[in-house]
Parts: structure tokens; C-alpha cells; sequence
């Protein structure tokens, strides 16, 4: 079996990242030690990185397979294919301004300060991201054509419009306007720190989450192939997991039948005969958000409820790492 190396990202994401982690495997060490984790499995390499890293790391080879957000493999503009949706570090790629602006949207931004022949400044860590992003905007190309927007770092200067001026930021993006910038390019997840610092949202570009990805070349490798099938199977299963609930009911006879006609499982329950006569235990996996409408039938018809959230759920049939070369 050929060695899979992992890297999971450090960061806001990080813990989140380890909770999936030591679910999925039995044993996760090193946390919180060192950069380089060990996972029960020994055919897996684990360290951890920046995920702004981890798109260009894995695309190049340095890593067969890695979790970052979907709006750094983005930036990255990476060339990976990507396996799985994690479902967490939620946020929302936006673009806020200062309260007292008189524009609502991005086309009323631009056109503000184009009018005025002002140059309209915006401070983001997301460069390529926002460059693209105004460029592709209407009253952009009104005004200033197929010109790049500049962009502007310690080391860099890129870009003919400097009409419109992109300034990478190191973070605390959104303390910036009005007096170091007029516009932030920025993350949030409830929008509420861009509001405590007296700005408003005019523009929602992408809605991102973490993601698993993996290298191109590693996927057409037949031995790391089926490691990350193994990986794939194990993560997802702590994702369909946490959807569900385990419950385990004993029930009379006469109640099996209502209770069959209105229970969503997961394939088909689990029937059993107790040793008593006239009674049945019965076992299914539901969705947590069907358990609660369910709840007063099954108070009514089934005694002994035992409600239980499963580890992993693993649907092997639909794990096919085939569909992602």
C-alpha cells in the first residue's frame, strides 16, 4: 500500500477538522504538539498547514489529499479534484462598505467612485478572487473596459487600472475603511463583526465551506487511489452521520403496522422478535430533522425508545472514487 500524504489546515477550521478526524479514525495524536499528526492508520502522512497553502500543495503533488475551503481552492484558482463537501466552517465571501455610503450593491460602488473619478480602494486576502470578481461586474466594464484592476502588496504590484486599487490585507479586514480603504473584500458568518465595525453588506460573492480534495495524479495511482477511496468512505460517514439519529424501540403487534407506515429509514428497519410474545423490537437510522415529526407517533405506539447518534454511517455502494479522476 502506497503512503497517502494528508494536510489538514490550521486555523479557524482547525478544530473543527480534528472533531471529523477522531471521528473517523480511532485515534488521532499530536494535536496541539506539533505540526505533524498521526492518525490509527499508518499509510496516511498527516501535517498541518495553512489552508491558503493547501490548494496549490496538493495540486502540485506535495500532498496526495488535503481539507481546506472551497473559496481558497478558488483563489488558488487549483487544479484538484474535489471529493467531498465536510459541511462545516460555513461562511459567506462578501463585499461591505461603510454604513454612510449611498450605494447598495457592487454596480452602485463602482459607479460612485468612477463618476467622481475617484480611485476606489479594497482591501481583501482574497486577490485573484476579488480581481476577477469586479472585473466581471457591468458598470466595470463600462467604465474601465478589460483592464485588470491593480493589485497592490508589500512586494507586488500587478494590474494597468489604477482606478481601482486591490490592497492585500493581513488580517482585521474589516477595521480597515473608511480611512485605510473605501471597501472590504471579506469572510463572515453571521455578518455580525462587519456591523460592529459600522459597515454593511452590498454584495454576496460565494458561499463556502470546508472540502476534501486530492491531487489528480494521486487518484490515477492504484495504491494511493484505494487509500483515498478508504478516506473518502470514512469522512463521508462522519458527515451522513451527523445527519441521523440511531433509534431502538420495543413495540406491541398491533402497532407495528402504523408505526412501519410512517418511519423514514435509511434502507429498511431492523425487526426482531422479543422473547416475550405479541412484542418486536425494532432498529432504523432516520434523519434528525424526520425524528421530531415522528416523536408524538412513536410516544403514542412504542414503549422503551432509546435514541442514539451514530459515529459513521457508511454507505459503501456510493463511494466511488472512479467518478472524481
Amino acid at each position: 500500500m502506497s503512503i497517502v500524504k494528508f494536510a489538514i489546515p490550521k486555523g479557524s477550521i482547525e478544530d473543527a477538522t480534528f472533531r471529523v478526524l477522531e471521528q473517523a479514525w480511532q485515534t488521532v495524536s499530536g494535536h496541539g504538539r506539533t505540526y505533524r499528526i498521526k492518525l490509527s492508520d499508518p499509510d496516511i502522512e498527516v501535517k498541518i498547514l495553512r489552508p491558503q497553502e493547501i490548494p496549490t500543495y496538493v495540486q502540485e503533488g506535495f500532498y496526495d489529499v488535503g481539507i481546506t475551503g472551497k473559496d481558497w481552492v478558488r483563489e488558488a484558482n487549483a487544479y484538484v479534484s474535489p471529493l467531498l463537501d465536510l459541511e462545516y466552517g460555513r461562511v459567506s465571501q462578501v463585499i461591505a462598505v461603510p454604513e454612510i455610503f449611498p450605494v447598495n450593491n457592487l454596480s452602485e460602488l463602482i459607479t460612485e467612485f468612477a463618476e467622481k473619478k475617484k480611485t476606489l480602494r479594497i482591501s481583501s486576502e482574497y486577490l485573484t478572487t476579488t480581481s476577477s470578481h469586479i472585473k466581471s461586474n457591468s458598470a466595470y466594464t463600462r467604465y474601465f473596459g478589460d483592464s485588470d484592476p491593480q493589485i497592490i502588496t508589500p512586494w507586488l504590484r500587478v494590474g494597468t487600472n489604477k482606478n481601482v486599487q486591490i490592497f492585500l490585507s493581513f488580517g482585521a479586514t474589516e477595521a480597515k475603511p473608511p480611512e485605510d480603504v473605501d471597501a472590504i473584500f471579506d469572510i463572515t458568518e453571521t455578518g455580525t463583526t462587519i456591523m460592529q465595525n459600522n459597515l454593511k453588506i452590498i454584495d454576496t460573492v460565494m458561499e463556502s465551506s470546508a472540502i476534501l480534495i486530492a491531487n489528480k495524479t494521486s487518484l490515477m495511482n492504484i495504491g494511493k487511489r484505494e487509500k483515498i477511496a478508504d478516506m473518502l468512505a470514512l469522512l463521508k460517514g462522519v458527515v451522513e452521520a451527523r445527519k441521523k439519529v440511531h433509534i431502538f424501540m420495543n413495540v406491541k403487534e398491533e402497532n407495528i403496522s402504523p408505526i412501519l407506515e410512517n418511519l423514514p429509514a435509511l434502507k429498511r428497519p431492523t425487526i426482531s422478535n422479543l422473547s416475550e410474545s405479541g412484542w418486536y423490537s425494532v432498529s432504523t437510522i432516520i434523519d434528525k430533522n424526520e425524528f421530531i415529526k415522528i416523536l408524538p407517533l412513536l410516544r403514542k405506539r412504542a414503549q422503551g425508545l432509546v435514541v442514539s447518534e451514530p459515529r459513521q454511517i457508511l454507505q459503501l455502494d456510493e463511494i466511488n472514487i472512479d467518478d472524481h479522476l
